[in-house]
């Protein structure tokens, strides 16, 4: 008989300090998404949101796993991650932050939250469909890929992906207006979904890119003036619309590393805009928030 009761709690949510996190959070996603609880022993809110963490995490059956630091004791990772209030929630796949939320949130959000992690570090179900019509995308074959979000979405009519994946088809077909209205159709439930927001970025993203400026235009100012930040966000956006997705990513990367705080830390508000629309397994996305990570914690 196989035994289905999930794996001990011990083994499921631990705790964590500055000098374990490398090892507890960074490593160990490599093998199980993790959830970081940022919490402190005088926050009524972490006292609240702990337990629900913990309870959708334990009915996962192993599918994340939960670490928790307290920052009065350990305030160094939060730092880094600029963490501002709590409770912080990360969560981390492949030793990259890739989902989070900050304050207290519902028994239901917690655990679409878990399964969103879970279905990030492996998936099953219609999550099979999924990939192989995010393969279609790739490939252009748009028509394909279009039908087989159509189909998960008459099992599963509340399918963020599914849905995001429909806008993507749009974007690429060059019809951004009928993007639009795809996104109009998602429920109201789903919207802040990182799916659906990741949609949403991908058409604020192509209308960016639109009104970016021309490439050689911009690539004359920067050699002109290498501190010329906005025409270095330009020029990125620009290479974004020319579907020079690498180049953007570099560009974006440099005018981090010049002046992270510029315009509202808006070059690593651009990159999770970027690595969203590209997806969390995406070469381009996993390599570039591995250089990003190593900015943000050297």
């Amino acid at each position: 008989m196989i035994d289905l009761s999930p794996p001990p709690a011990d083994d499921l949510i631990s705790d964590t300090t500055d000098q374990g996190f490398m090892t507890d959070v960074i490593e160990a996603s490599r093998e199980t998404p993790v959830i970081v609880d940022f919490w402190a022993p005088w926050c009524g809110p972490c006292k609240q949101l702990t337990p629900i963490l913990e309870a959708a995490v334990q009915g996962a059956r192993g599918a994340v796993k939960m670490v928790k630091l307290n920052v009065d004791e350990n305030p160094v990772v939060a730092q880094q991650l600029r963490v501002q209030s709590i409770p912080a929630v990360f969560g981390f796949v492949d030793g990259q932050p890739v989902d989070g939320f900050m304050g207290a949130v519902t028994a239901s959000e917690a655990e679409a939250f878990v399964q969103r992690l879970g279905d990030l570090g492996g998936g099953g179900g219609l999550e099979a469909a999924l990939d192989a019509a995010e393969e279609m995308l790739e490939q252009g074959a748009l028509a394909d890929a279009a039908q087989t979000f159509g189909a998960v979405l008459s099992e599963d009519p509340a399918n963020a992906r599914a849905y995001a994946g429909m806008v993507r088809v749009q974007i690429i077909a060059g019809d951004l207006g009928q993007a639009k209205a795809v996104l109009a159709q998602v429920p109201p439930e789903l919207a802040e979904d990182p799916a659906i927001l990741a949609a949403r970025s991908a058409i604020e993203l192509t209308e960016q890119a639109a009104g970016a400026g021309e490439a050689g235009a911009l690539r004359a100012a920067i050699e002109q003036n290498p501190d010329d930040h906005q025409s270095r966000f330009d020029l990125a956006l620009a290479l974004m619309g020319a579907g020079d997705n690498a180049g953007a990513v570099e560009m974006l990367l440099d005018l981090f590393r010049r002046d992270r705080d510029w315009n509202e830390e808006a070059a690593k508000t651009q990159l999770f805009k970027l690595f969203d629309t590209l997806g969390p397994k995406d070469p381009l996305t996993l390599s570039g928030r591995r250089r990003l990570s190593s900015m943000i914690f050297a």
